[in-house]
């Protein structure tokens, strides 16, 4: 029979320190073998004094989050050392992951249902089932435990498999499965990795082998200038061994070195800020193993330099820092923003799936790329309907002679745009959300119909039959969004924006941090800027389109976000038609 823990948050509320050893495993769901389970020394917690504060409930918490003050929530989290038994995790882990719920995952029975009709029952089968291909079988990590709880795990990742077929690698997602298990019911944890797999605003489990290449090179330019002196000794010691080799296990540094009670306060952390907290870890856990090897003869260089990546899992089993300690070291390091992290992140996807398309070498790539994945036939015909932006019309002829019309068809024009648009993109189907044609010429009515969808294709056409725009990496919707201070942030956007011109010139102006690692400055990051008065795309000396609250005049100059020129020669433009297309399912 399914299992669903009782209530825990009186229990739970209470909670403010160790409690005694005959209890030590009272917040454990039932499938734990909570005998492997070991506190270590140095994670004692001292008694008392007096002065500690009190360790922060889960009714204190969820107030919080009601309240809409993530931050506050943040700090708690970072801070808050409970014991590796405590009960509040029954209730804090899920909270905290169903801020990314979709409403189809919060029906009741929604999961039992999708086991039914993976399994045609749901009774727990006593045989092994076979794991979904996105797996890494060698990685299953099953941490502490039953036989029956592993079957549970098997269960879930195959469920998800199911209800999210985009998946198609990701060897942390069974671990983390693992680890929720631990503290609650097998329902509760597959909402949870609904949550995560699902959000849309921070990352949290890597879905594609795209996304986890991205992910490894996004933590090893990080580490080169965080962790500069580790990285250069690491690469003196052994210089036959390639760097990446290394940095590429770098998510089982945590995931399968640290101690559990490592391991469940860094989730406490993570399932609320996301997988930028793993990297903040994983450069910690880098610094501490470089001052290691310098003054203890076991990670001396001849012992690691045949494999530094082994050595380094073994050296996080037996980690010299309490979980507080780790944590704290963590989130000391400064100059790790989130937006920092993003653009390094960015800019690394974006190199790995553009390089072909941005290489002036690769026109024979670039030529055979346009014809993957374009839209089926039918969306094709779709767009030829609708579009009044993709065809343009010239009218040619002498004196004396007969004029003749060449007509550019929205076919030419959509091989263009789609070897240009980012891989994943190209799997799904156009949608047009918004024409002025159709929906007249309203920025509230192009918000209404467009804001909540991501990404969004913006295309104009000119009353000199100039088509230009832009791809738009981000939701609308975030021209709303505030920073922690409560202010709304003038631009938002990320660097898979870009700007192109298909007519008459052909050209695509991407953003300009993927040409190097070089910090730019602000002024280099002004992707998307929106209000009730206009809509701008690129910014810096100039505004690479602009247009106004009636969509009907607009102005376009070089900016350097993009360094592109003026999408039009005359730099000011009346606005024939703007139409802006989603993509469905992304």
């Amino acid at each position: 029979m399914p299992y669903h823990r009782g209530d825990t948050s009186a229990q739970a509320d209470k909670l403010s320190g160790i409690v005694e050893e005959s209890d030590l495993y009272e917040g454990f769901a039932p499938h734990v073998e909570t005998s492997e389970i070991k506190t270590l020394d140095f994670y004692t917690i001292p008694k008392q004094t007096g002065k500690e504060p009190a360790l922060r409930s889960f009714t204190e918490i969820q107030q919080l989050l009601q309240q809409g003050k993530k931050r506050d929530v943040k700090n708690i989290l970072r801070e808050n050392s409970w014991p590796i038994n405590s009960p509040i995790r029954s209730q804090l882990w899920p909270l905290l992951c169903g801020q990314h719920l979709t409403k189809q995952h919060m029906l009741d029975g929604f999961y039992w249902e999708m086991v039914h009709q993976v399994f045609g029952t749901t009774e727990l089968s006593e045989k092994p089932i076979m794991l979904p291909a996105f797996v890494d079988a060698i990685h299953c990590l099953p941490y502490h435990l039953t036989s029956t709880g592993r079957a549970v795990a098997d269960r879930i990742v195959n469920v998800l498999g199911y209800d999210c077929p985009d998946i198609t690698y990701s060897p942390v997602l069974y671990p983390i499965t693992s680890i929720l298990l631990h503290f609650m019911s097998e329902e509760e944890a597959y909402i949870c990795l609904a949550g995560l797999v699902a959000s849309k605003e921070k990352v949290f489990i890597n879905q594609t082998k795209l996304q986890h290449e991205v992910t490894w090179k996004t933590v090893m330019q990080i580490a080169k200038k965080h962790t500069k002196s580790a990285v250069s000794y690491f690469q003196r010691i052994c210089p036959g061994q390639k760097l990446e080799r290394v940095f590429m296990d770098w998510c089982w540094w945590i995931l399968a070195g640290l101690p559990f009670q490592h391991l469940v306060r860094i989730m406490d952390c993570f399932f609320h800020e996301g997988i930028k907290v793993l990297y903040r870890v994983a450069l910690v856990i880098l610094n501490l193993f470089h001052k290691e090897c310098q003054s203890n003869n076991e990670w001396s260089p001849d012992n690691i330099k045949n494999d530094i990546g082994n050595a380094l899992i073994k050296f996080c089993k037996k980690i010299p820092v309490s979980p507080a300690k780790l944590l704290h070291a963590a989130f000391s390091i400064r100059g790790l923003s989130t937006q920092y992290i993003s653009r390094i992140s960015i800019k690394t996807e974006m190199l790995l799936k553009s390089r072909s398309v941005l290489n002036s070498s690769s026109k024979q790539l670039i030529k055979s790329r346009s014809s993957d994945n374009l839209p089926t036939s039918q969306s094709q015909v779709n767009i030829q309907m609708m579009s009044h932006t993709l065809t343009i019309r010239e009218h040619f002829g002498l004196p004396g002679t007969t004029n003749f019309i060449k007509t550019w068809t929205d076919r030419q024009f959509l091989f263009t745009l789609w070897s240009w648009l980012p891989v994943r993109i190209t799997m799904y189907q156009p949608k047009l959300l918004y024409t002025t044609e159709e929906h007249g010429c309203s920025l509230t009515t192009f918000y209404v119909r467009v804001e909540q969808h991501e990404p969004t294709l913006l295309m104009i056409k000119t009353c000199n039959n100039e088509v230009f725009g832009a791809y738009c990496s981000s939701r609308w919707f975030e021209r709303n969004v505030k920073d922690d201070k409560g202010q709304r942030q003038a631009y938002f956007g990320t660097g898979e924006t870009f700007l192109f011109s298909l007519y008459p010139e052909r050209a695509k102006y991407p953003w300009v941090g993927i040409e190097g690692d070089k910090d730019l400055g602000h002024s280099s990051e002004l992707f998307m800027a929106a209000d009730s008065k206009m809509i701008t795309i690129g910014g810096g000396e100039g505004q690479a389109i602009w247009m106004d609250e009636n969509i009907r005049f607009g102005k376009t100059d070089g900016c350097k976000t993009f360094n592109n020129p003026p999408l039009c020669p005359s730099g000011d433009f009346e606005i024939r038609v703007l139409e802006v297309y989603g993509f469905v399912g992304s």
